[in-house]
């Protein structure tokens, strides 16, 4: 009998991939049909069923979208300086400044139908005015809009940067949709505010487009993240160094209107600790506490410990989320971590395909100190930072406690690896053995180099039998994973777990894991292929990622055909992305 090489899941906390919520909850949160067979039956049926629901009182006139920024402008002091030229602000939470016009022609180079009719309930023919590229890329302002830039500082690689704020982005407004949803609208890419540095506060197509399907992806995936509605590219020069080495370059400007239920961050509460506007920290903190954390109290004397308690739940949960598909953020700043958990920002991300603790997307990122191994020790180090941010406000005890609660940390993300991975590979129940079984099975990925995603989606496509009897010579990833030495130890050790889940077929487990392994993730020689035909006016493939993306658990034919489950072109390896991305 073949000795396993000593492993241990605690070991791997930072190093491993997983998430913590369980099946039927991922499945009713993810959009996807958690009871599809690997099968696109009829491509057109399904894209029929998905949109084919009664909406009523849809908006057909965008004169009558309305959006509301009574709340935020009500509850906080605005900056008393007008003017987009860049400045240190102190004593606020906003500044209040217009979108710099995006020069045309303008042109739709994306648009989610589920965005606009589901969430904003516009009918979708009005993408397709003039009018609408103008109100979506900041040349004509909603009613009720009073554009917003937020002040805000952060932790950037490890180190206190100072006042940051919206630079090229545009809050503006909140809209109530017809389900009472209360969603902030922002416009990323819009022109300079007083928080743009040396920067031009335009984004260009590259990073505009990645954004888009990026964000629209991990929602269908389950992850929480912010929405995009659409993506508007104009003719407007912009010049970029894309790797910061002297090499620059004209692009073009684009325009993402993007949603959040709130775009409050650890770095909105640090700048206010950092200036000692304690009177502001705690204005800031009730009102995010009254308007997202229901359940917390105003009147509680432990409100904040509470608070902290919850985003540190909440951010494991998130962290958990983006490992469990192999993402990694790759600029996991406190000004890029959201007070609500969710994901924002999508620079330099990237899926990771070979299997690999230290894969870093971000060439930028010369010490890999977000590479994503490290993203669980480096959201401990971002909620260390939320902690100090609060520590104003919370009394000598209550930072006791809080510290720990921070303690907890590790154990609540161990708890979420576990249960992530066990649905990953099917299994019901706890037995002793799991981690281990786990963790063999992803040293052996790390040996043989095997992709990440298709590795668990090849194991979930097959049956006991055929796993059995190493049926799965067509099978990339599993060909890959099985030249190790040890993989038909492995298999034995699976099946044999398996065979012990009483009341279970092997049908139903193969359906399970299905709806927890996508067959398609953005990697990112697909957004590269995109980019590089967007920016030549093209944006057939955006639009063909962007439908396969939101059905990334069922097998397409045109996924299939354009390789997006294939073993990754060689070309993929060579690509580069940085914080300009």
């Amino acid at each position: 009998m073949k000795m396993w090489p000593s492993l241990s899941v605690c070991a791997l906390v930072a190093a491993v991939i997983f998430h913590s919520v369980h099946v039927l909850e991922f499945c009713e949160s993810s959009g996807h049909d958690c009871h599809s067979e690997d099968v696109m039956a009829s491509s057109q049926d399904t894209i029929k069923s998905r949109w084919n629901m009664s909406f009523t009182n849809l908006i057909h006139d965008l004169d009558d979208f309305r959006l509301s920024c009574n709340k935020l402008i009500d509850a906080f002091p605005i900056d008393k300086i007008d003017g987009n030229f860049v400045r240190t602000v102190k004593n606020c939470i906003f500044s209040k400044s217009i979108p710099t016009l995006l020069k045309g022609p303008l042109r739709l180079g994306a648009m989610s139908k589920d965005v606009i009719e589901g969430i904003l309930d516009l009918d979708i023919a009005v993408t397709q005015s003039n009018e609408f590229l103008h109100y979506a890329s900041g040349g004509k302002l909603f009613q009720g809009s009073v554009p917003l830039a937020h002040r805000y500082g952060g932790h950037q690689f490890g180190y206190w940067a100072g006042q940051l704020g919206d630079g090229r982005a545009h809050t503006l407004g909140q809209y109530t949709n017809r389900n009472g949803e209360i969603w902030e609208l922002q416009l990323k890419g819009s022109g300079k505010t007083p928080y743009s540095r040396s920067g031009d506060g335009r984004a260009v197509i590259r990073s505009s487009v990645r954004e888009f399907l990026c964000s629209e992806a991990m929602h269908f995936l389950g992850v929480p993240t912010s929405r995009a509605a659409c993506l508007i590219v104009s003719e407007e020069p912009v010049l970029r160094d894309q790797f910061y080495n002297g090499n620059v370059k004209t692009e073009r400007g684009a325009v993402v209107l993007r949603l959040a239920k709130s775009w409050f961050l650890i770095g909105s509460l640090e700048i206010l600790a950092q200036s000692r506007e304690r009177k502001l920290l705690r204005k800031l903190l009730d009102f995010v506490i009254l308007e997202h954390f229901p359940f917390i109290h105003l009147t509680e004397p432990d409100k904040y410990l509470m608070f902290f308690a919850t985003v540190q739940n909440e951010t494991t949960h998130l962290i958990a989320s983006w490992m469990s598909f192999g993402f990694a953020h790759a600029v996991c700043n406190t000004d890029n971590f959201s007070l609500l958990s969710f994901t924002i920002d999508y620079g330099p991300f990237g899926f990771m395909e070979s299997y690999d603790p230290n894969f870093i997307p971000n060439t930028s990122d010369d010490d890999g100190r977000y590479r994503i191994g490290a993203q669980a020790d480096i959201g401990r180090f971002n909620l260390e930072k939320l902690l100090e941010a609060l520590s104003p406000v919370l009394s000598r005890k209550q930072q006791q406690e809080a510290q720990i609660i921070l303690k907890g940390y590790t154990e609540i993300y161990q708890q979420r690896i576990q249960q992530l991975f066990k649905a990953k590979l099917g299994l019901l129940g706890d037995e002793e053995d799991d981690g281990y079984l786990i963790a063999s099975l992803l040293k052996m990925m790390e040996d043989t180099q095997s992709d990440f995603t298709m590795s668990f989606r090849q194991l979930s496509e097959l049956s006991a039998q055929q796993l059995q009897n190493r049926y799965f010579t067509q099978m990339w990833a599993l060909c890959d994973l099985s030249s190790h030495m040890l993989f038909s130890d492995w298999i034995r050790m699976y099946l044999h777990r398996l065979s012990r889940q009483q009341e279970d077929s092997d049908l139903n487990r193969q359906r399970r894991m299905k709806n927890v392994n996508p067959r398609y993730v953005l990697r990112n020689w697909m957004a590269e292929s995109a980019i590089k035909k967007a920016e030549m006016n093209d944006f057939f493939e955006v639009e063909l990622l962007h439908h396969i993306l939101s059905f990334l658990f069922v097998t397409q034919d045109p996924a299939e055909e354009a390789g997006y489950a294939a073993r990754p072109p060689l070309w993929a390896k060579r690509l580069k992305v940085s914080c300009s991305s």
